[in-house]
């Protein structure tokens, strides 16, 4: 039963996202900012294709215990494709708002990226161990949760600044994928069952994506 509903669900989100970020980006006259958004969408479902896809494979087979090698390199495609997918949401940020300048705060963000990347390369992650260490799992997401502070920030004043309605929910969505995320590194390999928050995560993810498209359909003429 679990592996038919992990499946389907885990499927459905894949296509749904995939099929969105493709709509915006071949949408005619769509403002730049949701080109891009529409890329964003495409690295968030291609990168979580590459865990979901072995996962639901493991689970409609033989068991994950003998998939480690393939879900442990999802993994870690993922966690890179989704420090990826903030630093895109940056730019969009930037470019919704018309953002010039801010150079520092640039800076910071690929700081943040870019030590986040690094800390998920570290050989000491262990990736393709049946048990990683919890350790590393704090270690790499702390620039990464930092990261996200900051596009809530960003996201949160701007909205509000410019009476964005299309927006005024984008802070939130990012809010909820992190809520629902860091129990499930610090607590889930002892706690199995809290591994059931990244449905919820998942679904803040969709609606940020959705966020999006209908913002593009509202504002494309």
């Amino acid at each position: 039963m679990q592996a038919i509903m992990e499946t389907t669900f885990d499927v459905v989100y894949l296509v749904t996202v995939i099929t969105l970020g493709v709509l915006m980006i071949r949408r005619p006259k769509a403002a730049p900012q949701f080109r891009l958004f529409g890329w964003m969408a495409v690295v968030l479902g291609a990168g979580d294709a590459f865990h979901l896809v072995p996962r639901a494979v493991a689970l409609c087979t033989t068991g994950l215990e003998n998939y480690t090698f393939a879900l442990g390199l999802g993994k870690a495609i993922t966690s890179v494709t989704m420090t990826v997918f903030y630093v895109l949401l940056y730019y969009v940020w930037r470019m919704r708002y018309r953002v010039r300048g801010r150079s520092t705060l640039t800076a910071v963000v690929y700081l943040l990226a870019g030590l986040r990347i690094l800390l998920c390369l570290m050989p000491q992650n262990q990736w393709f161990s049946a048990s990683s260490p919890l350790s590393w799992g704090i270690y790499r997401n702390i620039p990464f949760a930092l990261l996200g502070i900051l596009i809530i920030v960003l996201f949160f004043r701007s909205a509000k600044a410019h009476t964005d309605s299309a927006f005024r929910w984008m802070w939130l969505t990012i809010v909820l994928s992190f809520a629902f995320y860091i129990p499930v590194v610090l607590w889930a390999d002892v706690y199995p069952m809290i591994g059931m928050l990244m449905i919820p995560k998942t679904c803040a993810y969709v609606w940020t994506v959705v966020i999006g498209y209908r913002a593009m359909n509202q504002e494309t003429c």
